[in-house]
């Protein structure tokens, strides 16, 4: 494998930015994801959208649902389906704690960010998320927009 397509997968980082919005994080995991042949083609072609991503039990496996990985243009009739659930992998300890967190009110597991790692594993980073009031998301904003200005007037000071 040549350097170049090495760098390209080490490029794939997509975010659920609205997650951040939304959600408070309360904790951070990163979990393996099962997925096919095209999919992971498709996924290291940056072709993927977290956007409405959530995390689900179904027993005692953990899923994810609304991850959007474009089918694959190469692919043929095997293609995937873009939005089918898909399952997270993750040890049986973390499974159970984050099961017993999701159970408490207002807490959910949302998608964060989807990356291919070191040795070419597509990997999802969950948050285990407690939903934002409307006045929290606007104390966000303001913080966001005070950061800001304070940055632009720092950059204007030193030249």
């Amino acid at each position: 494998m040549s350097n170049d397509k090495k760098h390209n997968y080490k490029s794939v980082n997509i975010r659920n930015k609205r997650a951040y919005f939304n959600f408070e994080i309360l904790e951070e995991y990163v979990a393996g994801i099962q997925l096919a042949g095209t999919e992971i083609k498709s996924l290291r072609l940056g072709k993927a959208s977290l956007v409405d991503c959530y995390c689900y039990f179904s027993g005692h496996e953990l899923f994810v649902r609304g991850m959007n990985i474009a089918e694959y243009d190469w692919g043929n009739l095997n293609n995937h389906a873009p939005r089918r659930d898909r399952k997270l992998l993750l040890t049986s300890r973390e499974l159970e704690k984050l099961q017993r967190a999701s159970q408490d009110k207002g807490v959910t597991i949302v998608g964060l960010r989807v990356f291919i790692n070191e040795r070419g594993f597509a990997k999802l980073a969950i948050g285990l998320a407690r939903g934002k009031h409307e006045y929290d998301k606007r104390e966000s904003i303001k913080q966001r927009d005070t950061k800001r200005e304070l940055d632009t007037i720092k950059k204007n000071y030193r030249r």
